[in-house]
């Protein structure tokens, strides 16, 4: 009995952790979906598995988005503009994703994780300005620079079919100079949107898992919601909070390049 809920039990413990990341650093929970999918829940195609990793992690965004709102940590005219040329690039790099080997695509998605935590290391020491905000007077310095940004971020993304939140955080304080606290929690209206550009365009290939994702998405919100109340206590200890998930993003890449390239040199 217990052997037939087996896929469902995994699926949910796999979505609270994501959502416990995504509630407590805002980006890196499609880091954890997609090899979670992969090695724990059992999906053996890896676009299955990146297609049903954007819903879940989108779905997840979006439902730890709201206790982020009432805590005041969205910069919602950056999130839109950073947000609106994602999707754009989201749909252009999920359309090219779906042409590359599976394998091949994991690897690089190791990779790019492992870039991503050393660059977030070397900022770590920037404590960001509070009070930036997109307004008439900034509108030609900060705009492009969100744009540019989340076309980029967004291309990336799409390509590796995740939600995208360890690459827009990092875009969203070099863009803006915003702190990680806000950072984290406008990148959530980013990475709803990015997960769901590109999980739309993996569904019209048939490359979603339904019943999977909706398990995931249960699973997360109760993580998230734990997530949240520890970002609290979190609040004052920025540096440890990027310290620590740029660590958690390393280590996790150097296991997925190692995956990834496995099966080519047996």
């Amino acid at each position: 009995m217990i052997q037939a809920f087996l896929p469902d039990i995994l699926s949910a413990l796999s979505g609270a952790a994501v959502g416990l990341v995504l509630g407590l650093v805002g980006g890196g929970g499609s880091i954890l979906a997609v090899p979670l999918l992969i090695y724990v829940v059992g999906i053996t195609s890896t676009h299955l598995a990146l297609g049903t990793s954007a819903v879940a992690v989108g779905a997840a965004a979006l439902l730890n988005l709201i206790p982020h709102w009432r805590a005041g940590n969205i910069k919602w005219r950056c999130a839109f503009v950073f947000s609106f040329f994602g999707v754009i690039g989201a749909f252009a790099g999920s359309s090219i994703a779906k042409l590359v080997d599976g394998q091949a695509l994991l690897a690089a998605f190791g990779v790019l994780m492992i870039v991503i935590g050393i660059v977030m290391l070397m900022k770590r020491g920037k404590e960001g300005d509070p009070l930036v905000r997109l307004s008439r007077k900034n509108a030609f310095t900060l705009g492009p620079r969100l744009s540019t940004s989340g076309f980029a971020v967004g291309l990336l993304a799409g390509f590796f079919g995740i939600g995208g939140g360890f690459l827009i955080v990092p875009g969203l304080m070099l863009a803006t100079a915003m702190p990680i606290t806000f950072a984290v929690g406008t990148s959530l209206v980013s990475v709803a949107s990015f997960g769901f550009a590109t999980a739309t365009n993996y569904a019209i290939s048939g490359l979603v898992d339904w019943r999977v994702a909706l398990v995931f998405i249960a699973g997360g919100l109760i993580g998230g919601l734990i997530g949240v109340a520890l970002t609290g206590w979190l609040k004052s200890r920025q540096h440890l909070l990027q310290a620590g998930f740029a660590i958690m993003v390393i280590g996790i890449g150097i296991s997925v390049v190692w995956r990834g390239l496995a099966p080519f040199f047996r």
